[in-house]
């Protein structure tokens, strides 16, 4: 039975007196950083802000110096008219990296900014350890059937606002166990910290992204750093068999089922997932210093 303890400790508030990293022109971001030793840098999706990954990170933060920042136009970084472009926010990443001092990092990525991580590892692979993929849009064979489901959200948030928004991406992307265990007082509980953690705008904007960018699989045998594959068995945007010939793709890639987990298997199994983030960054270092 997943334990949903950590949703219960979800955590939304900002520390005020943090600064704000400057990147590309214009750009600021805000982060925090926990922990020591090798670097783990936790990658936004849209849905996401930097708090509320404390709880499904601290065991990591026990052996790992582990960053989490907000994306530019997102959160409580810099905002500006016009959403930066995918290359952009890679471009951010580094900046943070070297404002931070961190020479490499392994990049977690969670439904849409496992895109990023994509990104980031192609563009800049002296940088990247080693990727975790966490529900990802990447699939095999393209991302047509993810873009359907985006456009379907964009659709949704224009037509009938940010809650009814939540309700239609509630049932898609947590998994059924959840579902049934939070009841109507859990979905309430999570719809008021959606609504809390982004803004329509913001969301408008992060969706119109996930429409761009190239989606061949093809991109991926270019990624010489490992790669885990991490999916929920639920997860009803990419099937388990997707995620074994999504992980093939990669040259050092592997994919791990989460039993009963859903489209973010770290908010149903948080100890689980942390656990394999530590198995794979401890073989991947072993690995490299063979």
């Amino acid at each position: 039975m997943p334990n949903y303890e950590a949703l219960h400790r979800l955590e939304l508030d900002y520390h005020e007196d943090t600064p704000r990293i400057p990147t590309r022109d214009g750009a600021e971001l805000y982060y925090e950083s926990r922990g020591e030793g090798t670097a783990i840098t936790l990658l936004n999706n849209f849905f996401m802000s930097a708090p509320s990954w404390r709880v499904f990170s601290e065991e990591l933060a026990r052996n790992y110096r582990v960053v989490s920042y907000d994306m530019c136009n997102h959160g409580a970084s810099s905002h500006h008219d016009e959403e930066p472009t995918w290359e952009e926010h890679a471009a951010d990443v580094i900046g943070l990296l070297d404002a931070l001092e961190i020479e490499s990092t392994y990049l977690v990525g969670t439904s849409i900014s496992t895109a990023l991580a994509r990104d980031v590892a192609l563009r800049y692979p002296d940088r990247v350890r080693g990727l975790v993929l966490a529900g990802p849009v990447l699939g095999p064979r393209g991302m047509r059937r993810h873009r359907q489901i985006q456009r379907a959200w964009l659709k949704t948030l224009e037509d009938h606002g940010m809650a009814g928004l939540f309700g239609h991406l509630y049932p898609e992307v947590i998994s059924m166990e959840m579902n049934e265990a939070f009841g109507s007082p859990g979905f309430l509980g999570l719809r008021e910290s959606f609504l809390a953690i982004t803004t329509a705008e913001d969301l408008r904007n992060g969706l119109n992204l996930a429409l761009q960018g190239d989606t061949s699989p093809e991109l991926l045998a270019h990624i010489q750093a490992p790669t885990l594959v991490v999916l929920g068995d639920d997860d009803n945007l990419l099937s388990p068999t997707g995620g074994q010939e999504l992980a093939a793709l990669f040259p050092n890639g592997r994919c791990e089922i989460v039993p009963k987990a859903g489209h973010v298997p770290f908010f149903d199994e948080p100890e689980y997932f942390q656990e394999l983030i530590h198995k794979f960054v401890q073989e991947s270092e072993s690995a490299a210093h063979a």
